[in-house]
């Protein structure tokens, strides 16, 4: 069976092995499933692990960038999203 080692620096799982359940595209992204040591099914972005291609940018890279322009992007609107969200309950805690 086939394995693979996670790779995204910050991911909790991080230089961890797991032999590969499944390969897949889901949620717009290709992904890999595995099983956990309790046997629960998780599935990871190819990108965090060595099992798919290298991205071009980390290659290009080799060390220097901590993180991807695209990725930095998408964590400035996913923290946008949670101040909206906050935002909204507090203004309605403050209604009632």
């Amino acid at each position: 069976m086939r394995r693979f080692r996670v790779t995204h620096p910050y991911h909790p799982l991080f230089q961890q092995e797991f032999e590969l359940v499944s390969y897949r595209q889901d949620w717009g992204e290709d992904r890999v499933w595995f099983q956990d040591q309790l046997g629960r099914l998780h599935s990871l972005p190819t990108s965090w692990t060595d099992a798919g291609a290298v991205d071009p940018f980390v290659a290009l890279a080799a060390g220097r960038s901590l993180f991807r322009v695209a990725d930095l992007i998408e964590l400035a609107r996913q923290i946008d999203r949670w101040k909206s969200v906050e935002a909204e309950r507090t203004v309605k805690e403050n209604m009632s």
